[in-house]
């Protein structure tokens, strides 16, 4: 408390007032008082059945096709146990491919833009805008802070908003230039504009812990939240659409937006911005529509209800089997089932837009992420039983956990593949002398084997074809793409890039799996947001894995007991190093690269980002001059 009696006294942190946040029970069903007056009720149950029903019945067509493909004298055990591998794998395509159907269809059948609200039926709320930081750069974070502000200011609205940067920096010298850009912001404001600053001693239970400590000191001052990365970034009418959302719900206790990527220069980075500016709508509108009221919180540039928030999502620690108490890591899952639990609904409004975020730049970058999200999304499923969450919060659950157990199942497919070889006529096992499976293979190159092969790879690539057909139904101009032409340029070498890297995070992810169930632990750190080109020797040593294991199968088939069929994953894995090195090539370097993969934050960039640009050069002038800002 004489930290933040400290904050007070030096015009950081405005006046306490505390919000109680009772930790809650998985074992047992919600019993708090803080429930919406207002009954949720789905209106989901046939856009699900349109979802679902397809998914499953499309596993069930390609596992009786398998089944009938590989008994040619009776199933065997190993055999049940890779047509149970395709199953599980292929599930979650078809669930996809129905979800941007779902999404497709929801597209042309109705407008893309709602009718624009009336403020005057909008009641006020206060909003405090909360940024948790952890050694970034301060003048990204105060840039982006800046122009969503002077946004802010030129938007009209009935709420009264608030901007807190909430920090849990443990370098001292960044932590000086956080200090120092805060006064240089509050500086440029109109006296009483409501921004402030705290830093923690010690960043007890990290992000969860940096916001639990905002709500327990000053979150009874705001009816609402809205949680931001340090890279978000968000229009003025993006940030009064949240509130207005909120304000005009109130069985609504959390509100997602959909956050586009934007700022990616390196070849990795235009690919997810790409992908999720183009293909993204689709399966975000199909998503929104069958999950309805019981949808997922992503952690940032989503609104919550203050009150709703601190009485229901408090969460505790996971207690191991050794008695040891852990973190919850992907807490935003959970809070969302925790909010749906007490009875708030949980909407996801995709077409809400001008929420941002950005990417990481190269492939390691994204990898190193990617293992700390699979660390925690596995840990989803030790809480798959917690009391009173609803059957769609559990599902949240699995999918996200799912995203990364399907690595490991592809790889073992793969693997089954590269033994299956040519068929009886050539395969691994006739290597070992006396070795017979009495497995009769099925052949690859047979009718019904291309014909299934080819099946899976247009489910695969659906998608991302009938997402990219229907962008004209997104609002985005062609002009906005760079022209017709190179729409169809950047859509083919999307594909084709995605392709290439597939087999590369396929490993990767299988790794980060296997790092997680042997207990080894992600130690977090900011994220690289600038891109660059690795070394040589820490690509080799990164993706030694992949490259001995493409050179493996490289080798079987040249001694022709590894069916060409797998060439093309093969020379992604052989390939690994140097597709690492060209996911940090910097596309901006050079005219002709500059506007592949174009996006139309690249060709008609918002007035947010050129806004927030002109504002991180500001602030990245002013804390490289040599005077120090008095702490004071």
């Amino acid at each position: 408390m004489d930290g933040v009696t400290n904050f007070q006294s030096r015009g950081r942190m405005p006046p306490l007032n505390p919000l109680y946040r009772p930790i809650q029970a998985l074992d047992r069903p919600y019993g708090g008082p803080d429930r919406p007056n207002v009954r949720v009720r789905s209106r989901a149950a046939l856009w699900r059945l349109a979802t679902f029903v397809p998914a499953v019945l499309t596993t069930m067509g390609l596992i009786a096709a398998f089944t009938d493909w590989f008994a040619m004298g009776g199933l065997s055990v190993f055999e049940c146990v890779v047509i149970a591998l395709i199953a599980f794998t292929f599930f979650w395509i078809a669930l996809s491919v129905s979800t941007a159907s779902l999404g497709v269809a929801t597209l042309l059948w109705l407008r893309r833009y709602p009718a624009s609200e009336s403020q005057d039926d909008v009641r006020g709320m206060s909003v405090a805008l909360l940024i948790p930081i952890y050694n970034e750069s301060p003048a990204d974070v105060f840039g982006n802070a800046a122009a969503m502000i002077d946004a802010l200011q030129d938007e009209p609205h009935r709420h009264h908003f608030s901007l807190f940067v909430l920090s849990d920096t443990r370098d001292e010298e960044i932590a000086l230039q956080e200090l120092r850009a805060f006064h240089a912001l509050r500086a440029t404001l109109p006296a009483g504009t409501g921004v402030f600053y705290r830093r923690r001693e010690t960043n007890t239970d990290k992000k969860v812990g940096n916001l639990a400590d905002w709500m327990e000191n000053w979150g009874g001052s705001h009816e609402a939240m809205l949680v931001l990365d340090a890279d978000s970034l968000m229009s003025g009418r993006a940030i009064v659409a949240l509130a207005d959302a909120l304000s005009d719900d109130p069985s609504a206790g959390l509100i997602q937006s959909f956050p586009m990527l934007f700022g990616a220069t390196t070849l990795f980075g235009r690919i997810q911005q790409f992908s999720n500016r183009i293909y993204g709508s689709a399966l975000a509108e199909g998503l929104a529509r069958w999950t309805d009221r019981e949808g997922n919180y992503w952690g940032h540039n989503a609104i919550i209800r203050s009150s709703a928030f601190a009485a229901c999502a408090g969460l505790p620690r996971v207690r191991l089997k050794n008695g040891e108490e852990r973190l919850i890591l992907s807490h935003d899952f959970i809070e969302a089932g925790l909010l749906r639990r007490a009875g708030w609904s949980v909407r996801f409004l995709p077409r809400i837009e001008g929420s941002y975020e950005e990417v990481p730049p190269t492939l390691i970058d994204y990898v190193l992420r990617d293992r700390r999200w699979c660390q925690g999304n596995l840990q989803h499923l030790r809480l798959l039983a917690s009391r009173g969450f609803h059957t769609v919060s559990r599902f949240h659950l699995v999918s996200g956990a799912m995203g990364y157990l399907m690595s490991p199942a592809w790889l073992a497919l793969l693997v089954v593949w590269a033994l299956v070889g040519q068929g009886n006529d050539g395969n691994v096992f006739q290597y070992f002398e006396g070795f017979d499976p009495q497995v009769r293979w099925p052949e690859m190159s047979t009718f019904k084997g291309i014909s299934m092969l080819t099946f899976m790879y247009a489910m695969l690539l659906a998608p991302k074809l009938m997402s990219a057909g229907a962008i004209h139904r997104v609002g985005i101009p062609l002009r906005d793409l760079g022209g017709a032409r190179q729409f169809v340029l950047s859509v083919l070498a999307e594909i084709a890039l995605s392709v290439a890297y597939a087999p590369v995070l396929m490993v990767q992810q299988s790794v980060a799996v296997l790092r997680t169930a042997a207990g080894i632990s992600e130690t977090w750190s900011p994220q690289a947001r600038r891109g660059g080109v690795y070394g040589w020797p820490t690509l080799f040593k990164f993706h030694a894995l992949e490259t001995v294991l493409g050179a493996l199968l490289l080798v079987g088939m040249g001694l022709g007991v590894v069916t060409l069929w797998l060439m093309p994953i093969v020379l992604s894995l052989v390939m690994a190093v140097p597709l690492s090195r060209l996911s940090g090539v910097n596309l901006s370097t050079r005219r002709w690269t500059a506007r592949q993969l174009a996006t139309p934050e690249m060709c008609n960039t918002p007035r947010i980002i050129r806004r927030a640009m002109a504002e991180r050069r500001r602030f990245a002038r002013l804390l490289a001059t040599p005077e120090r800002m008095a702490a004071e």
